[in-house]
């Protein structure tokens, strides 16, 4: 069975990744839940061109229709839709993606928060035993940012910074996101062909 998979887009920097990570998982026909904070509007409009709707219903007609999602694949909740299923431990996701992931986000996490959406579903995610996958975009890191990151991967959840690597010879921008984007989806057991591999023929 195809999973579900909760994505949350935060303020930081890096939205071409949580956006890509969307397109990618609506093709491999996973399902997705999309959650969306505030300051993710500011960052969509000043990296992307894109304003996203405020409205729940809105998003998720943009979304579908920019993704082709199938209907029903692509869902998107509000920040205090507390009736969303990810808020509730009885219908998890199996897994959650928060990225990019605010360093305020990943200490509200650390720190068992649930003052919005966002964090009650990673909350639930963790407590369900689910995964739950941060993808920071902050540099340099604080000691708190550090030892909020090392407090969660003790929790289990899996710390994946936004840090492209070269090996794969990028020539533009968009294989930088890709190469965070596969690491994303292997974590997820999501296939895809999104780059080569470290030891196949390029």
């Amino acid at each position: 069975m195809k999973p579900t998979v909760a994505v949350a887009l935060t303020g930081a920097s890096g939205m071409p990744y949580g956006l890509r990570l969307v397109e990618s998982l609506i093709r491999a026909e996973a399902r997705v839940y999309l959650l969306y904070s505030q300051a993710a509007h500011v960052v969509a409009k000043q990296e992307l061109e894109i304003v996203l709707p405020s409205r729940a219903s809105d998003a998720e007609r943009m979304f579908s229709e920019r993704y082709s999602a199938k209907r029903g694949q692509l869902r998107v909740f509000g920040r205090e839709d507390w009736f969303a299923p990810v808020a509730s431990g009885s219908n998890p996701a199996d897994a959650m993606v928060i990225c990019p992931c605010t360093v305020g986000t990943l200490a509200a996490v650390a720190a068992g928060l649930s003052d919005s959406l966002i964090e009650r579903a990673a909350d639930v995610t963790l407590k369900e035993g689910r995964k739950l996958i941060l993808v920071p975009r902050e540099t340099p890191f604080s000691a708190l940012h550090l030892e909020n990151m090392l407090k969660l991967a003790r929790a289990g959840a899996v710390i994946l910074p936004a840090n492209p690597g070269f090996y794969h010879r990028p020539k533009r921008v968009e294989d930088l996101v890709d190469f965070i984007v596969a690491r994303i989806l292997d974590h997820l057991g999501v296939k895809h062909d999104l780059m080569p591999r470290w030891g196949e023929e390029r």
